[in-house]
Formats: structure tokens, C-alpha cells, sequence
């Protein structure tokens, strides 16, 4: 029982400390969607194998969206006319940061990680997309923007120009609807996880002893590879992966290795890889996936070299920046955020407990034979799709 008690105290903390940040950023996050014009999105990314790449990676940092919700987003951009090289870079830099995960590693990790993940997702897409544009296939697409109104629809963009289109919607509706989307879109598909993240957390802080996490992943390439391997097959959101790189640091990880699955985890997964080979094919997904390895490897090791060298210490940081934000509006931000979070979790759940049940059914429905009173239907079901 108090083994218990102190997993969920340190749980509470880590969200206090965040919540205020984490709501910040999804505030940013919700202005971006309204603001932001898919026209110009797919203008900028379609031509040139340098520059488009450049506008991608920097287009990718701020948004704030997952390993598995920048798929879609990518897709988009790639039939809006984005070349291969843009669509690598921004699957790359656009999952391992975001202005909510910025906002909580400022709050839980310092400026010193603040800094450090931007910069490393930066180079890491930068290198990915330019190495799509000079290996991989040829990409001779012409540009076809979707400029469809990404408030409420209200006109497809091809013969509304943007300078029409902004007349649409006051900058109060904008405003109205970004919050809103921030509100029941996008922490829709971060807040299982985030809680996920803060459990691991929690847990490391409960049970793991300081010196076993310092002993093996202390510093040097062996725990860069290390991190690297449990990072790149695990699903976690670039703000999910804040609290447990914080607890890993506070438990004896090198900093370098703690941006490691930063970068990595939140970049990949193996559940998004069948979507990714469909947008980007064999070669260019072998070309993002060896890109974030090898990148992400060396950015560990010069961020370690930097700490070595400049003296800078990121344990000290840990949790600083929260201490700005008083104790009252920590607990009412942890409130918050944790209303916010009831009515996603619970339809994370009742998804995954469905799927399950599903499964179980053409199992059973599988196991009955072909002959049996049910395999009309799942026949026919299959054969829909």
C-alpha cells in the first residue's frame, strides 16, 4: 500500500507541475489550427528539394501532434503536392516536439532539454528530408492544394482565394475554434497517453533505485543504443515521453540519452509503419527510419559532450520552471486538465475493450468453420472492405 500511495504521489506532482504548461501549449497549439492556412501549407512544401525540406522541418515543430495523429497530417500534405524530402521532414520534426511538449519540457526538464529537442528534431528532419530528395526516387508531382476552410468548411478554397476566405470568420470565431479543437480534438488524442507517460514516471520514481539507472544508462554510445531500442518500437507522444525522460534523468540517465527517447519514441512506432510505407514506400520509410537512429545517437552524444564541457547541469533544472507557476494555479491547471481528460480516456478504453471484443468474435466466428450459421456474415463483411 504505500508503495502505492507514493507511485500516485509522485504521479500527482509531475502533473501539477506540467498542467500549466501542457494547457498553454495546447492553447498555442489550437491557435495554429485556426490561423494556419492549408493553402499556404501546400504552396511552400511542393517545390525545390532544399527549401521545401527547410519550411517542412521548421512548418513540423510546433505542431503539436503525435507519433500516429502526424500520418494523417502527412498524407494530407503529400496529396496537397508536398514533395517526398517535405513530407519526411515534417513526419520527423513534427511528432518529436510541439508546442505542448515544449511547454512541459521547459516546466519538468529546464532550458537547457528545452532547447536541446527542438534543435536535435531540427537537424534530425533536415537530414531525413534531404537525404529523401537526393537518394530516393525522383518526384516530378505537380502541386494540388487542398484549401478547404479548416475552421467549418465553409468553402473548398479553389475559388476563394485566402484574401477573400479571411473576410469568412471573424478572428473570434478563429479563436473560438481553435480552442475548441485544442479542447476536444487534439487532447482528445494525447490525454491517454500523457497519463500513461505519467504512470511510467511515477513508477520509475517509486520502485527503480538511483544507482541501477545511473550505472547502465549513465552516459556513452552503449546507453544511447539502448535507449534508442526501447524507443523506437514503444507508441508515446512526444508529451507523454516529457515526464518519463524527466524521471529517467532524476534517476541517474545522462541527459543525452534521455533526448534519445525523446526523439525516438515519439518518432516512431510499430503500429504506424504500414502507414508510413504507404506514404513515403520501402525506400524513403528505410531513409526516416535510419535518419532518426543515426541522428538521434549523435545528438545524445554532443548534448552529453556540451553538459561535459560547458558545465551545464540538467539535473539541477528538473522541475525549476514549474516552482514560477504558483501552487494554487498548479492544482487548478491539474484539475483541468484531468476534466479534460475524463471523456477521452473513457473513449480510449471503450475503443480498445471493443476492438478486443471484436476480435474475440471472428475468432470464435473463424474457429466455427466454414460451415457454420456465422461465416455468411463474416464473409461477407470481408469482402465489403
Amino acid at each position: 500500500m504505500a508503495l502505492l500511495i507514493q507511485w500516485l504521489e509522485e504521479s500527482w506532482r509531475l502533473l501539477a507541475d506540467s498542467s500549466v504548461y501542457l494547457l498553454f501549449g495546447l492553447l498555442v497549439g489550437g491557435i495554429f489550427k485556426a490561423f494556419l492556412s492549408p493553402n499556404t501549407v501546400g504552396r511552400h512544401l511542393g517545390k525545390g528539394r532544399f527549401v521545401s525540406v527547410f519550411k517542412a522541418a521548421i512548418l513540423g515543430i510546433p505542431m503539436p501532434l503525435c507519433s500516429c495523429g502526424v500520418l494523417p497530417a502527412a498524407a494530407s500534405l503529400r496529396r496537397q503536392g508536398a514533395n517526398r524530402g517535405a513530407t519526411s521532414a515534417f513526419l520527423v520534426s513534427t511528432p518529436e516536439t510541439g508546442v505542448d511538449s515544449m511547454a512541459i519540457t521547459y516546466a519538468l526538464l529546464g532550458p537547457v532539454m528545452t532547447v536541446a529537442r527542438p534543435v536535435a528534431a531540427f537537424a534530425t528532419a533536415m537530414v531525413a528530408g534531404l537525404t529523401e530528395n537526393l537518394l530516393g526516387r525522383p518526384d516530378d508531382r505537380d502541386v494540388e492544394v487542398d484549401a478547404s476552410c479548416p475552421i467549418d468548411g465553409c468553402c473548398d478554397g479553389e475559388d476563394c482565394p485566402d484574401e477573400e476566405h479571411r473576410r469568412h470568420h471573424s478572428r473570434r470565431e478563429k479563436l473560438t475554434a481553435g480552442l475548441r479543437f485544442a479542447a476536444f480534438e487534439l487532447w482528445a488524442d494525447l490525454a491517454a497517453w500523457f497519463f500513461v507517460g505519467l504512470l511510467i514516471a511515477g513508477f520509475i520514481s517509486a520502485v527503480v533505485p538511483d544507482d541501477v539507472m545511473s550505472r547502465y544508462l549513465g552516459g556513452g554510445w552503449q546507453s544511447m543504443l539502448i535507449m534508442l531500442a526501447v524507443g523506437i518500437p514503444l507508441y508515446i507522444c512526444a508529451t507523454a515521453s516529457t515526464p518519463i525522460a524527466a524521471m529517467l534523468i532524476l534517476k541517474g540517465v545522462s541527459p543525452g540519452a534521455a533526448l534519445v527517447f525523446l526523439l525516438a519514441g515519439p518518432a516512431t512506432n510499430i503500429t504506424s509503419m504500414s502507414v508510413l510505407l504507404r506514404v513515403l514506400g520501402k525506400r524513403g520509410a528505410g531513409i526516416y527510419l535510419a535518419s532518426i537512429a543515426v541522428m538521434a545517437v549523435a545528438s545524445g552524444l554532443a548534448l552529453d559532450w556540451l553538459c561535459a564541457w560547458l558545465g551545464w547541469e540538467v539535473v539541477a533544472t528538473v522541475g525549476e520552471a514549474a516552482e514560477l507557476v504558483p501552487s494554487w494555479l498548479q492544482i487548478g491547471g491539474a484539475f483541468v486538465v484531468i476534466l479534460l481528460s475524463i471523456k477521452p480516456i473513457f473513449r480510449t478504453l471503450k475503443a480498445k475493450l471493443s476492438a478486443r471484443g471484436q476480435d474475440h468474435h471472428d475468432d470464435h466466428d473463424h474457429d466455427q468453420g466454414p460451415g457454420s450459421q456465422r461465416s455468411a456474415p463474416v464473409q461477407a463483411c470481408s469482402g465489403s472492405t
